[in-house]
């Protein structure tokens, strides 16, 4: 057998670069994946569907992320991360209730397309991830407040429960039309204020 010919067929430092480039290609497919099934079923998607929609082993899932748990905190980050870029605009208003109404609003119209950090955002389990965002609204309803367009007595529990609670129940009921979440908003809006 031909020396050269031996060298070509084993496996070397030259399949390194190859291989490495499959896996970078599988992970951003088990991604993506992990962004469509948990967007559509939330917190129910399972890594079989992931890795089906990845069209993948489960094995390919479970190297990137080990858990489950993994797979959907790191789908929840970046889900932070886009809304993040829709509702910053929202926060640049220079009057502090049109500030809160626009996130507010910018939040449902998202949360609408988004099972997962619907279910995420009321989940408790989940603040390390939703609390930034919490702390966000947070600090623009008491802006708003200070300004008189939110009733003084509203705090953070008033408003995890009625946003959350809201997004949780249209989630729940299996409520996909975006016009509908974003009555509900119009609707947390009214709720909080004075």
């Amino acid at each position: 057998m031909d020396p050269a010919q031996t060298t070509s067929q084993e496996p070397g430092r030259d399949d390194a670069p190859r291989r490495r480039a499959d896996a970078r290609r599988n992970h951003d497919r088990v991604f993506a994946a992990a962004l469509e099934v948990f967007a559509e079923t939330g917190l129910q998607g399972t890594v079989p569907q992931v890795a089906e929609r990845a069209e993948v082993g489960k094995a390919t899932v479970y190297r990137s992320y080990p858990t489950k748990e993994d797979l959907v905190a790191a789908v929840v980050r970046h889900r932070m991360g886009e809304l993040e870029q829709v509702t910053g605009p929202a926060v640049q208003e220079a009057a502090p209730a049109r500030a809160f109404d626009a996130f507010v609003r910018a939040l449902f119209g998202h949360l609408a397309q988004d099972r997962l950090l619907s279910q995420a955002l009321a989940d408790l389990r989940s603040t390390p991830y939703t609390g930034p965002l919490l702390d966000r609204l947070t600090a623009l309803m008491e802006e708003a407040k200070a300004a008189g367009a939110v009733r003084h007595d509203a705090d953070r529990q008033d408003l995890r429960v009625v946003l959350c609670g809201i997004a949780l129940q249209l989630v729940n009921l299996d409520e996909r039309n975006p016009d509908v979440w974003r009555r509900y908003g119009e609707l947390t809006l009214l709720a909080l204020r004075p």
